[in-house]
């Protein structure tokens, strides 16, 4: 007798940097690789820092997250395209976070939900997300969009405002009630640079739009407020003031990014954090709807990098590589990171070949910090709302949910538009889980459209014994909200009273606990009737069920049959022995 040796297969981790190296990597692929990472570091350099202030936190956090999150993803993540850093998606989840716990609480959430998406790569569950439908995506994406045009208001138009918050309908009433107060040299800057983000594309010219409109902006912004007193255009540099290393200054650190624990840094009463229990159980929702967040976003990237490359990403290996970086990533002040589609898809369109195109973005974006902090500090504020009302409108995809709520089913249309709704009203996490809810009742209820139970008196493959047989044709998945339908068909028919009973299953593709219970039932009456039960066609599977719960083979009572041949030839031996 051999001792059977139990392999443990290793983790899936780095899958897209091995399938790159294992199908071979040319210099000519690095240079490819080169451009598309200069290309798009150009790219997430303002993205980073807007989206950061989106979130509530000073811009560096955003670019620590593009540098630190951006690599560690790339290399330990399961697609070879995806480019992964701050996105506009998680806007709506962290916002209210840094309101409630402060900037420590943030990352301490964050690394909580890294935490999750490791375990759910680790226990593979990639696959599931496949289950969340597409109009919940396309519903609670665009709610979120419409939340962060409206956080981006104030600095627009310049509005004196107090803080705005998590409540849509609240932040509303606070920007009407300060439309007196609008400045119109930020209003200016604004539109200016937000005509220009329109426009520049259709000229054509190698240089990414967001780049030059806050460049432009920048500019435009510096001489007015060295021209006209009093035009007060806040900036980067005005706005936010740095302490790190015995150093002190405006705007953004000169100084890559260091290690320093979550809750060394600030909570919600500006104090450093200071972990309880309390703590950790309240973050837990908010780090579940992070990685929830997180694995749709990543995962729908890598599927659309698949389709633009011809390639195959591994989902288990994507959420290990997501999870390790937003573990890592709060160590170095980096907020919550996932793979972004709109870089994602402008890194292949600038002919990126590997993960290496990700690594030299996140390089980029650190020499950026390094080199050009004092520079990134003129941007204006009103010009990052700019750009961030682009990010809003792209990621809204206006023209597909009409198109969608025009074509759709009426089920989707619903879905969509509830999701849509509980996203601005409450949040995305309710928006999620009635979606995905209401999905699953809605699918359920055509399921028991698609399943149908007929009687046939006299069948014709029975020939002259189909006088003594009743047979009963099943069609479709039989599960609870089918079963008790096809249950009551049976017993509407119980005073025909034939000798034996056939039930044909053989377009039965599945069964559940409750439909057996039925089944169960189906056979008391039958045999109280004196009668006898046929399967005929059901699956070896649904066969060892059936069993399981006693609806064992009786002889001249009970048998399964594979097809009517065999069942008219068992049926014919039990007539005669009767």
């Amino acid at each position: 007798m051999h001792n059977k040796k139990t392999i443990l297969k290793a983790p899936p981790i780095a899958t897209g940097m091995i399938d790159t190296f294992r199908k071979g990597y040319r210099f000519s692929d690095f240079k490819n690789d080169a451009l598309a990472g200069l290309t798009i570091g150009t790219v997430a350099v303002p993205l980073s820092m807007a989206l950061a202030i989106a979130t509530g936190v000073p811009p560096e956090h955003g670019l620590y997250t593009a540098i630190v999150a951006g690599a560690l993803i790339a290399l330990t993540g399961g697609s070879r395209f995806n480019i992964s850093g701050p996105t506009a998606a998680f806007v709506v989840i962290l916002f209210p976070i840094v309101k409630d716990y402060g900037i420590g609480g943030l990352l301490l959430a964050t690394m909580m939900a890294g935490t999750i998406l490791l375990l759910m790569g680790l226990s593979k569950m990639g696959q599931l997300i496949r289950f969340v439908p597409y109009p919940v995506v396309l519903g609670f994406t665009a709610g979120i969009a419409i939340i962060i045009a409206i956080l981006q208001i104030p600095d627009f138009l310049g509005l004196h405002t107090e803080k705005l918050g998590d409540d849509f309908v609240e932040n509303i009433s606070i920007i009407f009630s300060s439309l007196g107060t609008i400045n119109p040299y930020e209003m200016g800057v604004g539109l200016f640079t937000l005509v220009l983000l329109i426009l520049w594309p259709k000229f054509k010219i190698p240089l990414p739009a967001p780049l030059v409109g806050l460049i432009v902006g920048g500019i435009v912004a510096y001489f007015i407020n060295k021209g006209i007193s009093g035009a007060e255009i806040k900036t980067i540099a005005s706005n936010f003031t740095w302490h790190a290393n015995g150093m002190s200054g405006n705007g953004i650190p000169p100084i890559p990014p260091s290690l320093i624990m979550p809750w060394a840094l600030p909570g919600p009463d500006g104090q450093p954090l200071v972990i309880t229990y309390k703590l950790i159980h309240s973050l837990t929702g908010p780090a579940f709807a992070i990685a929830t967040l997180g694995a749709i976003e990543s995962l729908l990237c890598a599927v659309i990098a698949d389709e633009l490359t011809d390639t195959k990403h591994n989902p288990n290996a994507e959420l290990i590589g997501q999870g390790i970086g937003n573990i890592v990533a709060p160590l170095f002040g980096g907020i919550t990171a996932t793979a972004a589609i709109a870089r994602t898809a402008t890194s292949i369109r600038s002919g990126a070949k590997s993960p290496i195109a990700a690594i030299i973005h996140s390089i980029f974006v650190l020499l950026a910090v390094v080199l050009f902090a004092s520079l990134l500090g003129f941007v204006p504020m009103a010009s990052l709302g700019a750009l961030l009302f682009i990010v809003a409108w792209n990621m809204s995809e206006a023209k597909h949910c009409i198109q969608t709520i025009k074509t759709s089913p009426r089920s989707d249309v619903i879905v969509l538009l509830i999701c849509f709704g509980l996203t601005i009203i409450f949040d995305m996490v309710i928006a999620v889980a009635v979606g995905v809810a209401l999905s699953a009742i809605l699918f359920i209820r055509s399921m028991t459209y698609a399943s149908k139970t007929a009687l046939i008196e006299e069948h014709p493959e029975l020939d002259e014994i189909a006088k003594d047989i009743v047979v009963f044709d099943i069609n479709g998945p039989l599960f609870f909200g089918v079963s008790e339908r096809t249950i009551a068909s049976f017993k509407s028919y119980e005073n025909l009273h034939k000798k034996i009973v056939v039930l044909d299953m053989k377009d039965v593709i599945s069964m559940d606990g409750t439909t057996i219970s039925g089944l169960q039932s189906i056979k008391k009456q039958i045999f109280n009737n004196n009668q006898s039960l046929i399967f005929v066609g059901v699956s070896t599977e649904i066969i060892l069920s059936l069993k399981r719960a006693g609806l064992r083979k009786i002889q001249g009572k009970l048998t399964y049959c594979s097809n009517f041949q065999h069942a008219r030839d068992t049926a014919t031996r039990w007539l005669n022995n009767r």
